[in-house]
């Protein structure tokens, strides 16, 4: 069976060809909000959350970024820009580094990238459409149930049971994603679980959404 193709090689091929490769530890950040933009990175192993601190003090996650995924686009062709999101590393990973500079001058220079950069953006716009529709008019259940299916989509692995989301997260950091606080995400769980919708075990969540 031949490989899947890749729809952003080109991207990839960018990063892999001129960026540096650096190891960054858990609980450290790539970046956060209101630091000069000077750099864009690109996911080699590992996972980065992508958030932002709203006005009441509670942290909003938007995505977690794996292998293939790129980080701090937001700042592209903007002159002194400032990264707007939080960039917190999840586990141990690797990722590439890529001046700003470098990559805005290859899009300038190469239609076949520009092309494939828009589509990109596009896909993450859409994503994040997505969710804030699902925050706003679903309400906390329909925040909570929707995170929990794009968790199955991403992380999900088919057993006896039903589906299995195979990553480990803590009911604040699921808080994050709802944009809500945990006291209230524990609630909705326990619901849940009385229904007899998910499991939950200390490392791993089981969804039969």
């Amino acid at each position: 069976m031949s490989e899947p193709i890749n729809p952003f090689s080109e991207i990839e091929n960018l990063f892999k060809n001129n960026a540096m490769i650096k190891k960054v530890a858990k609980g450290r950040y790539l970046f956060q909000e209101g630091a000069t933009a000077k750099e864009l990175y690109l996911v080699k192993s590992g996972k980065v959350q992508i958030g932002k601190v709203i006005p009441d003090g509670r942290e909003l996650s938007l995505r977690i970024c794996s292998t293939g995924d790129v980080i701090g686009e937001l700042t592209l062709f903007c002159d002194e820009s400032t990264y707007m999101l939080n960039a917190k590393v999840m586990e141990d990973s690797e990722v590439y580094i890529l001046s700003k500079h470098l990559f805005e001058e290859n899009l300038s220079n190469e239609p076949q990238l520009t092309v494939e950069w828009l589509k990109w953006v596009q896909l993450q716009s859409r994503k994040n459409q997505t969710k804030f529709r699902d925050l706003i008019l679903h309400g906390k259940k329909g925040a909570l149930y929707s995170t929990l299916i794009r968790l199955t989509n991403s992380y999900g692995k088919s057993v006896e049971e039903g589906i299995l989301i195979d990553y480990p997260m803590t009911n604040q950091e699921l808080a994050n994603f709802c944009g809500t606080s945990r006291e209230v995400v524990n609630r909705m769980l326990s619901d849940l679980r009385k229904e007899k919708i998910v499991s939950v075990e200390k490392t791993k969540s089981l969804s039969t959404i």
